[in-house]
């Protein structure tokens, strides 16, 4: 039997993941995944790439472009640490849904929209529109007919996800009030380093957002550093992602534990899928609120997580207070941020 040629095989064949971009070589390395990978990955990065995975890579432009006809994925956009990977893995078994979460050709895509405009840019606007509808219509692949793609992406790639979701795109973005933030980040050693490395990107894009931005970074404490984050990706968000277009839906993460049925049901409504209350209830007793998302071998619970973000507001009070007050300053000079929800309820 003859084996299509690559690009034909690549076009409709959603095992073909474009995993990683080597920008100086203008290259993408293709990375051999089956369903299940998929669906048990929590991550689609570096992380992905065991022995048992094959790999090769392959010139930009020696991959298809699939235009415009192609399906193009839903998407989830986040803040960091507020249950995104918990809502992909649940609306994953609403229906027949293919999660990719995080791929890290996203990652490459908002580095350089971030540089697009200036002399250092490696492509140029034409060049970086092209791609990104290249890129979608890859990531919309599926492995069957009636399957639907939906990306779980990084919280720094909300900075693109107006170019991402088009006119058409229904969207779903994960919040949570300033105060459970910073408790949440400093519950967690990882999490608050993570947040920490991130701080310069983001304080830049922060800058750009507000003009006359006063603040640099080194003035600021670690804890407001984490504040700063926040702000900057919700900033981003009602930029990117207005709340009052419903073809995007806010969502609180801390409302949507307290009623995981009825938050459940309205994101997969407003995807357009109608898993059922009997199915719903189903997933919602299985072990995916009992694991922690990220890595479901350990176990976790939404009462466990507030245990720990009240032991987190006990032992930072005095930083936390300060970094809210900053939040809170900058809201008050900057009035286009409108109405922040800056304290928990």
């Amino acid at each position: 039997m003859a084996v299509a040629p690559f690009p034909n095989r690549f076009a409709a064949d959603a095992s073909l993941l474009p995993h990683m971009v080597d920008i100086a070589n203008d290259r993408l390395l293709v990375a051999l995944l089956t369903e299940a990978d998929y669906r048990a990955a929590s991550f689609l990065d570096q992380r992905l790439l065991t022995d048992r995975i094959g790999r090769e890579w392959m010139p930009w432009d020696g991959l298809p472009d699939l235009g415009s006809a192609a399906p193009r994925p839903h998407f989830i956009f986040h803040i960091g640490h507020v249950g995104s990977t918990l809502a992909s893995r649940l609306l994953a078994e609403t229906a027949d849904i293919l999660p990719l979460r995080e791929p890290m050709l996203l990652r490459t895509l908002t580095q350089v929209a971030e540089r697009i405009d200036r002399p250092e840019s490696v492509w140029s606007p034409d060049l970086y529109r092209r791609r990104l509808a290249q890129a979608l219509g890859w990531l919309g692949r599926v492995f069957r007919p009636g399957q639907t793609a939906m990306v779980k992406a990084s919280s720094v790639i909300t900075a693109i996800a107006d170019d991402l979701t088009g006119a058409d795109g229904h969207t779903l973005f994960l919040h949570v009030p300033l105060a459970r933030y910073l408790e949440t980040i400093l519950a967690g050693e990882a999490s608050l380093a993570e947040t920490l490395a991130q701080a310069p990107a983001r304080m830049a894009r922060l800058a750009a957002l507000l003009p006359d931005f006063p603040h640099r970074l080194w003035q600021l404490p670690p804890v407001t550093r984490v504040a700063m984050s926040w702000l900057t990706e919700m900033a981003s968000a009602q930029h990117r992602l207005p709340p009052a277009d419903p073809r995007h839906l806010w969502v609180d993460f801390e409302a949507m534990l307290a009623d995981p049925a009825a938050g459940l049901a309205a994101q997969a409504q407003h995807f357009g899928l109608t898993p059922g209350a009997d199915r719903i209830a189903a997933i919602l007793s299985g072990p995916i609120l009992r694991q922690y998302s990220k890595a479901p071998e350990h176990g976790y619970s939404p009462d466990l997580r507030r245990q720990l973000q009240a032991q987190a507001a006990a032992g930072h009070a005095p930083e936390i207070a300060e970094a809210i007050a900053w939040v809170e300053a900058i809201a008050q000079r900057y009035t286009v941020l409108g109405t922040l929800p800056i304290h928990a309820r």
